[in-house]
């Protein structure tokens, strides 16, 4: 009798641990499924970043999608006169008809496909946004028409006391994160230390080198200090976690160009890896700082989203 109840109060915790697990698993499926879909909001009813306060045109909730018609819709067309001409940007495809462009596939060393699938193309042949109006044209201040890839490294460790314990938030019952932060030398507001990915370039080699650039400053390091941190960076950049892929609700994004990113969470758990890093603002960063993780948070486009996915799967405090 007493074995009997041994062997079903096992059976029993080992499906409760089931449960929890696949409750914790279907949580955050529901999150990145949240994230990835909902109705875009930075890039829409509001002026159009740097440019002088050039406004939107103002696109309604039920009006968003493009399946919806909407006959009245005259969007103003922008470009930021700094794109023409530089080696990272499109050519403009509008006044040069004679200018084709692989959309949709791997045009050349440039990757025109999206994470969101196939997009469609518009009458005169330019990419549609796929989540949607956003009440500008033309690209904005992207340079590329349709997706602009990034990657976006979330470096993280537990926040600790002076004495190295792991700090207790009492009204969740949970442990602290911390996260790598830089601000915006453009905007201003807080982010992750990442950018877009160069033509050619491998998201995990871009992961790693905007990380550089923009926490550590690599592009005024000496040659020895550039080899010592690609060598850290080397070593603690293998282990990472993908925590989101696809489209980011930017205020640069357009109706006809937008931003996607991998976002990858890279986890110190001992906090002894991440100590070797001398954090120290670089390239377009204006600062540069562990930040703690919680739901206060306000963070550049929709980042704070891609932070919550990180303490949802941390199990950490938000």
């Amino acid at each position: 009798m007493y074995t009997r109840r041994v062997v079903l109060w096992r059976v029993f915790l080992f499906l409760s641990l089931i449960t929890l697990l696949l409750h914790s698993r279907l949580l955050h499926n529901f999150s990145r499924m949240s994230a990835s879909t909902a109705l875009h909001t930075k890039c829409r009813n509001s002026a159009y970043p740097l440019a002088n306060g050039l406004q939107r045109v103002l696109v309604p909730d039920e009006y968003v999608d493009w399946r919806i018609s909407w006959a009245a819709y005259q969007p103003i067309s922008y470009t930021d006169p700094r794109v023409h001409g530089k080696s990272w940007a499109d050519p403009d495809i509008r006044t040069s008809p004679e200018i084709t462009l692989k959309f949709n596939a791997l045009d050349g060393k440039i990757d025109r496909t999206s994470y969101m699938g196939l997009y469609q193309l518009n009458r005169e042949g330019l990419p549609l946004n796929p989540r949607g109006r956003t009440g500008i044209t033309g690209r904005g201040s992207l340079g590329r028409w349709g997706p602009n890839h990034a990657a976006d490294p979330i470096v993280t460790r537990w926040k600790t006391n002076l004495s190295g314990e792991r700090v207790f938030d009492l009204a969740s019952k949970r442990f602290i994160l911390q996260f790598v932060a830089i601000q915006r030398g453009d905007c201003g507001e807080w982010a992750f230390p990442g950018g877009m990915v160069d033509a050619g370039e491998k998201c995990t080699d871009s992961l790693r080198r905007e990380f550089a650039e923009e926490a550590l400053n690599s592009n005024e390091s000496s040659p020895e200090e550039l080899e010592t941190l690609k060598k850290l960076i080397a070593e603690f950049f293998v282990d990472g976690t993908e925590i989101y892929k696809g489209y980011v609700d930017d205020p640069r994004n357009t109706d006809n160009a937008w931003m996607e990113t991998i976002a990858v969470n890279f986890h110190d758990e001992t906090g002894d890896r991440i100590a070797k890093f001398d954090l120290k603002a670089g390239d377009d960063a204006k600062k540069v700082q562990w930040m703690d993780v919680g739901s206060e948070i306000n963070l550049y486009a929709n980042h704070r989203d891609f932070l919550e996915l990180v303490a949802k799967r941390r199990n950490a405090k938000w």
